[in-house]
């Protein structure tokens, strides 16, 4: 099961699809979602929406991830296809999907998105659908007055 709202969140660092390592802080809203694998029907569709989505995350002060076993290359690759602005974080070895105990079905994360903010769990999506997934985390993010719509 993965971590609970109210849980702590871990400190993680990975490399971005660019080869960066990149470590958030966890302060600020923050939306990190974890899928399967890149450039697959279901993810591209996560994927794409989150980014139609993403000024909106952006100019409302959340910072946006996602995360797969996927290695660098591949989410490159991903990200340049689909015009991807959001970091993608490289796990793997699967030790981010671990410490945020998420399952792995054959090496492959299972779609699980955390909403964080002051380094806390505030929400959690397990099992999500991706069509209109990255819609529905703005809108409760909203509604639960984590963040205000302009």
């Amino acid at each position: 099961m993965a971590l609970e709202p109210g849980t702590d969140v871990p400190t993680i660092r990975a490399e971005n699809q660019r080869g960066d390592p990149v470590q958030p802080g966890f302060q600020r809203p923050t939306v990190l979602f974890f899928y399967p694998a890149d450039d697959t029907p279901g993810c591209t569709i996560e994927a794409n929406q989150f980014e139609t989505h993403a000024e909106q995350f952006a100019e409302a002060g959340v910072e946006l991830y996602g995360v797969s076993t996927d290695g660098v290359a591949s989410h490159r690759e991903f990200a340049e296809n689909e015009d991807l602005s959001f970091d993608l974080l490289a796990d793997p070895e699967g030790r981010i999907a671990a410490a945020f105990d998420v399952e792995l079905a054959e090496g492959r994360a299972q779609r699980t998105t955390f909403v964080i903010a002051q380094e806390q769990v505030v929400g959690v999506y397990e099992r999500v659908a991706p069509d209109g997934h990255a819609a529905n985390v703005y809108e409760d993010l909203v509604d639960t007055g984590l963040i205000s719509a302009e």
